[in-house]
């Protein structure tokens, strides 16, 4: 055996793990598919083994051959005569199969480079199998890893032994990575088709973010606390919904840890993605509340039939509410599995309408004046006689869009008004 194959034993049995075993059956393998290729008609021998002595670097090829009569040998592939097979074993016997020492002259040395490619390709498969066994269990894990090339979109992750690759789909918007860089993955799948075993990686997966906070805060770690929803759009924002029927524990607080320490270790994992912890409710109403925060919401209806929360709010707390490009409210929806649709409240605007058309009212009867001009005139700010005196003909007559010789006759009967009110 030749210096090569033996250090390519050492190299799969020390750095990919393989055991030293397989990787000479592998190789004895190798050795009788070279030998059907290098002796002619060899490919017509059934029975065929290779003994590889990989202490002395010796390498022997068997055949397994039918010991017929003398008279009846025809193929000398498969079959050996009696007479031969008696000067071996003198109790051999017709009908037997007797294993006989095939091997040529310099053999080792003239079929290492035939037999290396068929060799590297049984590793390969049983590097392969290797790496389905050891990580088919641990999907749904987090594993580190360093980048070792692209393809494409996709990410080639190094492992240690073995590869992982990241699909550009499972990457993170924003997130850029270069050769050599560390970082942490989720085992997405450990799929065993096609090209054979492929670990799948992602830093997208809303799965991701669960492990880090498992592995971040104790409390969840040991069921004190419980995860009961993630929504989440990588890159951008995260909703956890954490419970505990602990009542001495509060969850939200044991997941955002002593000023704030364990979520920003996570957050900064996340490359500064934000992430809202709030507290689960079984009542939707208490739930879309948490969930909605900051906003403060005006009201909330519940149509349980359908799965669909209305909730109004403030014109000011609008944007809270939907969150940027209607982020919030969707991420809210995903985490609580209902339609939430957020409405501004607009019960202060009808308020203050009906306000403003009784004063305008008011006001039309005691000026003679049509309630539609009361109203112009109102909301200019001349919602009594004593703030219409104030304003001149010509600011009236902008106000309420009328000529100025008709806004005289109304500043007139408001000036009429007050002076009869402090007779």
């Amino acid at each position: 055996m030749t210096n090569d194959i033996v250090a390519l034993i050492e190299y799969y049995e020390k750095e990919k793990g393989i055991d030293r075993q397989k990787v000479v059956e592998a190789l004895e393998f190798a050795f009788v598919s070279a030998y059907r290729r290098m002796v002619p008609g060899a490919e017509a021998i059934e029975t065929m083994r290779a003994e590889v002595d990989t202490r002395k670097g010796e390498t022997r090829i068997f055949a397994s051959l039918e010991i017929v009569p003398d008279d009846e040998c025809r193929d000398k592939f498969n079959e050996v005569p009696l007479s031969t097979a008696l000067r071996k074993n003198p109790q051999a016997a017709v009908g037997e199969m007797m294993e006989f020492n095939v091997t040529p002259k310099d053999f080792g040395r003239i079929a290492v480079q035939t037999a290396k490619q068929t060799m590297m390709q049984r590793l390969r498969q049983a590097e392969k199998e290797m790496i389905y066994e050891e990580f088919k269990d641990r999907a749904g894990d987090i594993v580190s890893g360093t980048v070792r090339r692209f393809e494409r979109n996709d990410v080639m992750v190094d492992l240690g032994k073995f590869e992982g690759i990241m699909p550009g789909r499972e990457r993170v918007q924003g997130e850029d990575y270069s050769i050599g860089d560390r970082i942490r993955c989720y085992v997405l799948a450990v799929e065993n088709e096609g090209r054979g075993p492929e670990i799948i990686l992602s830093r997208s997966h809303p799965n991701f973010v669960r492990r880090l906070f498992e592995a971040e805060v104790n409390e969840i770690s040991d069921h004190t606390v419980e995860i009961r929803g993630i929504a989440r759009e990588a890159g951008f924002r995260t909703k956890v919904a954490v419970w505990s029927s602990d009542p001495k524990v509060d969850p939200v607080g044991a997941c955002v840890g002593m000023r704030g320490a364990r979520v920003k270790n996570i957050v900064r994992e996340l490359n500064n993605e934000k992430v809202d912890i709030i507290r689960w409710s079984e009542d939707p109403s208490e739930f879309v509340r948490e969930a909605l925060k900051p906003a403060e919401l005006r009201s909330i209806t519940i149509d349980q039939e359908n799965k669909v929360v209305n909730v109004t709010v403030d014109e000011a707390d609008l944007s809270k509410a939907i969150g940027r490009k209607g982020q919030n409210a969707r991420l809210s929806s995903r985490l609580m599995g209902w339609d939430v649709q957020v409405r501004r409240d607009e019960s202060k605007e009808e308020q203050f309408k009906e306000k403003i058309g009784g004063a305008a009212h008011t006001l039309g009867e005691l000026l003679g004046i049509t309630d539609e001009l009361a109203e112009k005139l109102t909301l200019a700010g001349g919602i009594a006689p004593e703030y219409i005196v104030g304003m001149s003909a010509q600011d009236i007559s902008d106000a309420v869009g009328i000529p100025v010789e008709e806004a005289e006759p109304i500043l007139a009967r408001a000036q009429a008004i007050v002076a009869a009110a402090g007779e």
